[in-house]
Order: C-alpha cells, then structure tokens, then sequence
C-alpha cells in the first residue's frame, strides 16, 4: 500500500523526514527530534479554555516545563496543577530564559497572535501545536507554511476533526466513486456566543491587575482595554477573531477540504448579509467560494452558510430531501462496526469542540446585533429535524450520484437518503488511522511522520477560510491571486489581507 504520507497528503511531504532512525540519528537529533522513548519537554503558552485542555492532552505523555499566560486568573487552574513550575506573563520572555529546557510548545491563544508566537518558537528550533484557527489574516498562513518548510519542525494545527474517522471515511466515500464528481458543497455552523452585529465599540476600563493588556495585545497596535474583549468575545472583532469561520467552520470544512483535495479558491463573494457591522462580524452571511479543476477534479463552488438558522430566507434546502435529517449524529460509524475512539485523543467522543456549550454573552458590553446570539447545543435535533434543511454544524456534498453529509469536526458521516445509507458497504480503508490528534504531533516531534495537520498542509486550507472571513466585510465578487496573495480587483480587500503591527514588531521569515 502507498504509504501514509503519499496517500494523506499527496507527493507535498515525500521526503521531508527520513524513513529511517525515527529520532535515532544524528541527523535528527541535530534537527531538535529526541528518540520515541524519551519524553518531550512542553511549554504552555494559553492556559485557560482550551489551552488548558491540550496542555492536559500533552501532560499524559510528556514532561510540561513552563507556563504562559497573560491573564493569571484565567490560567489559574492550570497554574495550581503545575504549581511548581516557572509561570510567564511574555512568550518572549519565556523563550529567553527557559528555551534551552524547550522542545515544544502548545499555543491556545487569541486568533490575531497565532503566527507571531509560532513563528518566533519555530525560528528558535521548537515544535509547535497551535489550536485553531491557524491564523486571522491569509498573509499570516502563508508565513508559516514557509516556516515550517524553512525551519523543519514538527507543526500541527489543532482542528481534531482531522483525525477522526469519520473525517477519513468521507474522503474514502468520495474518492471510491460513490457519489459521482461534486461541483457543489455547502458548509454551515451554528451561530456564536460572541458578539456580532456590533454598531459601538466597548467603552474604556482601567486595567486589571490579572491581566497584562500590552502582552495581550502583542504586536497589534495599542488600543483602550476593556473587559468585554476577554476572556472570550474577542472572538467577534475583526482585528482579534475569526468568527465562526475560526470557531466552528474550521472543523466543518474539514471533511470538505480534504476529500476534495482543495487548493486556492480562484474568487470568494458575499452573497448575503445580515446585521452587518465596521466591527465585529455580521449577525449571519453566506459566502461563494469558486475552486478551479483539481487533476481529475471537475471545478467546485462551495457555499458557507454561517449561523445558519431554519427561519432564514437563504438556508440551504438539500434537493431531494425534504423529509430527510440531513446532518448525521456524530459517532455512527459504530453502527457499521467501525470503532470511533475515545475523543480525548481527538477521535471522536463527547461534546464537540472539548466540553459543554458556552454560556450566552456576559452582561455588561455594548448592545448585540439584531437576532442576538444562538447556543449551540450538541445532541440535539440536526439538520433541521427531518426537514431536508442545513444548520447546524456540518457540510453536504451535493453529487452527480448522490449525496453525502458530515457534521461537527466530522465526527459522523452518512450518504442521503437515509435508506441509501441502511444499506451501504463501506468502502476499503485506503488512509492510515490517527492515533489521536495531540499523539500524531507528538510522534511527529520525535522524527515519525509528518502529522495530519502539519502546517504545510493546514496553512492553505486555513488561508481559503481566512479569505472568506474577508468577504464578510465586502460587498462584491473578490477575484483572487494566490501566487501573488493579492485581490486583483478591490484595493480595499487587499487592506485585509496582511495585519496592521506596532511599529518595529512586523513578522519576517
């Protein structure tokens, strides 16, 4: 069989670690890789949320070394489990004076600081896992794919929906013929509990004592503080967050960007807008992204529908399907004797995304968007209740021979009608199984093969999801140059293509 990193990611990583000594010779020591037998020495820069939760994933293996964290109540918990070990409120400083204890480190941080911190650990020799999404801005994705070529550490985003097996099964249905040549997908995600719609900027507070704002800032220039931005609705600001783009689309699109094989979209295009704000992201959109042929791949159009709701003129309603559910449960490959993994590894299990439901906003900021925020509850009714509609997180391929649906980090994957799917033989095992998304990093750092999420295969799946973050501030078809990163038809997109930094604190290879 064709080995791992041909069949998963194509000739891209052919040759980048040796088949042979896996950390054991000196050409891979020399590169920073330690023996599997050895453990890694893990810094953890992000504390709290979900940095808390991959530092765990990390501690069940490996030596933690170090901890980071601008805001010290929020790291707190993590703090008191490692008590005894060096606390920073700087990733810089804690590279100057803990880098040669380092081997890896965690990052689980806000969007907008994502390249700044990896690239400066990567530029030191250290191997790094950076939660999703990858990066804010498509400049910034592109900086550390090159980075990870440059610099030859073991990279991987943490968009666990990678290594489920469901997420590879997809690709298997897709790629064995099944459901013919797809020219069309549509993506969907519930909306957030961060802010949208946004017509005011929060106003300004004094500075507490927990909390360093300049580190928290970082190289983004100096603006006033306020509680509202954090710990969490960050999220919805332009100049901070992603959106849903980065919360959820990121897993969604998954199943889509691999089985699909896509590469740089040729043009993106707002379709629709709702609560639309110069500050946060709209209330809900819908984005067109067009994707040229790909080999033997016809040219797709793909579809985000984001915080798509039942009530909405321009939900998706899946042909065909009207008394259908269309998004499948997570986990139901077990009914077709496929073992689903324990979840904590990243194979599936639990509450999508790690955890329970966020709260609604906390009281106490401006006012929100007109609709107001939605919660998304996981194991409840999907897919619009047997209605044939999509919301809800998850994908739908829509097929020249039927049709295929994904939902969550694509934790579940099922072929359309329902009846299709009772009867339905999965296709051979043709990609190799992950042994857990934070394990497949791990070995990744010790000299095995690259991981599922490498940077070199993330940064341009992150860069069309950046791109389509851009569309949700402008009006327009956006035509796109990717070998030059630019806009060829809107001065103003190409403001957004690169972040603004504080004087003297710009990112360079």
């Amino acid at each position: 069989m064709t080995s791992r990193r041909y069949f998963f990611f194509g000739s891209l990583l052919a040759g980048a670690i040796p088949t042979g000594g896996y950390g054991s010779v000196p050409s891979l020591r020399a590169l920073g890789y330690k023996p599997f037998y050895d453990k890694l020495n893990v810094a953890a820069i992000g504390c709290g949320g979900r940095g808390a939760e991959i530092l765990r994933e990390a501690a069940a293996t490996e030596n933690i070394v170090a901890l980071c964290d601008v805001d010290l109540d929020r790291g707190a918990p993590s703090m008191k489990r490692f008590e005894k070990l060096p606390v920073y409120r700087d990733f810089r400083s804690m590279l100057d004076k803990e880098g040669k204890n380092i081997d890896a480190v965690t990052i689980a941080i806000p969007d907008f600081m994502h390249a700044a911190v990896a690239l400066a650990y990567m530029q030191a020799g250290k191997h790094v896992y950076v939660e999703k999404p990858l990066c804010r801005t498509p400049w910034e994705t592109r900086l550390l794919h090159d980075a990870a070529v440059k610099y030859k550490v073991a990279t991987q985003m943490g968009n666990q929906g990678f290594s489920h097996e469901s997420h590879r099964v997809a690709a298997e249905i897709l790629w064995s013929g099944e459901i013919g040549d797809v020219t069309e997908v549509h993506i969907s995600t519930t909306p957030g509990t961060h802010p949208t719609g946004l017509k005011e900027l929060p106003p300004e507070q004094s500075v507490p004592a927990n909390l360093d704002w300049s580190a928290w800032l970082g190289n983004a220039p100096m603006r006033p503080f306020s509680s509202y931005y954090v710990p969490y609705n960050w999220r919805g600001f332009f100049d901070f967050g992603t959106g849903q783009i980065g919360n959820w689309a990121t897993h969604t699109a998954g199943p889509v960007h691999h089985a699909l094989q896509l590469g740089a979209p040729t043009s993106i295009e707002r379709v629709s807008v709702e609560g639309e704000s110069k500050y946060t992201f709209p209330n809900r959109a819908t984005i067109r992204l067009d994707f040229p042929k790909r080999g033997s791949l016809p040219a797709v159009k793909v579809f985000y529908h984001d915080s798509a709701r039942a009530t909405d003129p321009e939900v998706y309603h899946v042909p065909g399907m009207a008394n259908e559910a269309i998004l499948p449960p997570p986990n139901n490959l077990s009914d077709k004797g496929r073992p689903m993994g324990s979840g904590r590894a990243g194979q599936g299990g639990g509450p999508p995304g790690g955890g329970a439901p966020r709260p609604n906003r906390p009281a106490g900021g401006p006012p929100m968007g007109a609709g107001g925020p939605g919660v998304a509850v996981f194991g409840g009714p999907r897919g619009g209740s047997a209605s044939g509609l999509l919301t809800g997180n998850g994908a739908v391929f829509i097929g020249t021979k039927g049709i295929m649906a994904t939902c969550d980090r694509g934790e579940g994957v099922w072929l359309l009608p329902s009846a299709r799917w009772a009867e339905y033989n999965l296709p051979p095992q043709m990609l190799t199984r992950s042994p857990g998304h934070m394990i497949d990093w791990i070995r990744s750092c010790k000299g095995g093969d690259a991981s599922c999420s490498d940077f070199r295969i993330a940064a341009p799946y992150a860069e069309w999801l950046a791109l389509a973050a851009i569309a949700f501030r402008m009006p327009g078809k956006l035509d796109w140059d990717s070998k030059n990163l630019r806009f060829t038809n809107s001065v103003e997109a190409n403001k957004y293509v690169k972040p603004a930094f504080r004087p003297g604190m710009e990112l360079k290879l």
